[in-house]
């Protein structure tokens, strides 16, 4: 089994009594990761229950708990003892977070639960379960976590990160990176060799989540005007969202339009940017900018109609929002900053950078009062410019 980043925290986690919460888009490897949990604990009085079948569904929704309490009993769980019980997509069982409450409470035991909606985990589940626990976000594969899962990762790859441009690891792993933007972080696509079947796998990827994740989340009936509205969204990756110009292409009517692309972030499709400011009154009145949470997804929906500049804006903000918060920055006058990340460094994206893009950073960065600025770059300049940092390098 391949192991993530998140795997660490994750068990450190696990030796407390709180409730360890993964959540993130579906087929990301919350599974896995409860598994790799399960096995490397040291307790056999455990549990694993996948809340997409139907009677797990059904045990739990019962308000009878001491009734849940000798079903869970006859699945071998000894109440008399230290237990743990693992629940996989707990969004899809309304009663779950009163009956974790009354177990936790209750009986000693240790619950490992993920689901795919964060509004459910940081909301309604929150609510129910104040203090008890912790949720830790799951998202697609870094570029290490890329190479490691292709058995090419050096053993030193950590002093690479965020590095600026060394020409020796661009050499290395220039091919390994170009992969990475065209088909993602999927671990079942990353770990797939053939280019038609990771095409296949997120195509599958993307009618699962339709088909299963927004169907029983929200109104059934949605999914054809959904898909439109993804397809369209596709095409606009890194652009602010403009509601008019949306529901105009689609047919969808704007308040639809805004409450669509709600549930796509809640169930982690996409990623917002907000705008950059000190005002919050100003931030609010500005557009977001909006990414997609894999380029692998975004280059199947999108087909030809990205640019390649538009699919290395989005690859990095995937990068960066696997590592904290992105916004962007712009005049009324139209000078952008790209993203500022975790409010404290200004990013620049060239494909092809040159020293020109270092000093208009720099430049705009100081007139908003951020010191720490940077170019992300994606090929080789055509001079000796260097002082940026690779795509290949921000993990």
């Amino acid at each position: 089994m391949k192991e993530r980043n998140i795997y660490i925290s994750l068990l450190e986690h696990c030796k407390k009594k709180q409730v360890t919460v993964i959540t993130g888009m579906r087929r990301v490897g919350k599974s896995t990761a409860v598994k790799y949990i399960l096995k490397h604990l040291a307790s056999d009085n455990q549990i694993y229950l996948d809340c997409e079948r139907i009677e797990i569904r059904v045990l739990f929704n019962s308000g009878n708990y001491e009734g849940i309490k000798n079903e869970l009993e006859l699945l071998t769980i000894d109440f008399s003892r230290p237990s743990v019980i693992a629940l996989d997509e707990i969004q899809l069982v309304e009663n779950l977070p009163s009956v974790i409450k009354y177990f936790y409470d209750t009986y000693e035991v240790k619950f490992i639960v993920t689901g795919s909606s964060s509004y459910y985990m940081k909301n309604r589940f929150s609510e129910s379960l104040a203090g008890r626990k912790r949720i830790f976000e799951m998202y697609p594969l870094s570029f290490s976590e890329f190479l490691s899962f292709k058995d090419i990762a050096p053993t030193t790859i950590n002093k690479y990160a965020w590095k600026s441009f060394d020409k020796s690891w661009y050499n290395r792993f220039s091919t390994a990176y170009a992969e990475y933007i065209r088909f993602g972080g999927f671990p079942e696509v990353v770990l797939e060799d053939n280019e038609i079947d990771k095409e296949e796998l997120l195509k599958d990827i993307v009618n699962s989540y339709i088909e299963i994740d927004v169907k029983l989340l929200a109104d059934y009936s949605l999914s054809e005007d959904l898909y439109k509205l993804i397809k369209v969204l596709a095409a606009r990756s890194g652009n602010k969202i403009d509601y008019t110009k949306i529901a105009s292409v689609t047919g969808i009517n704007r308040q639809k339009i805004a409450s669509y692309i709600q549930l796509l972030e809640y169930t982690y499709l996409i990623y917002l940017a907000t705008p950059f400011t000190k005002n919050i009154d100003k931030e609010i009145s500005q557009q977001t900018k909006l990414y997609f949470a894999d380029t692998g997804i975004l280059n199947v929906l999108a087909g030809n109609q990205l640019g390649s500049g538009q699919v290395f804006e989005n690859a990095i903000a995937i990068q960066l929002k696997s590592q904290g918060t992105i916004q962007y920055y712009q005049k009324k006058t139209g000078q952008e900053i790209d993203f500022i990340f975790n409010g404290d460094t200004a990013i620049e994206v060239k494909e092809t950078p040159a020293q020109q893009d270092l000093q208009t950073i720099s430049q705009r960065a100081n007139a908003i009062g951020i010191d720490k600025h940077l170019v992300a770059g994606r090929y080789l300049p055509l001079n000796n410019f260097s002082d940026f940092t690779w795509g290949g390098n921000i993990f």
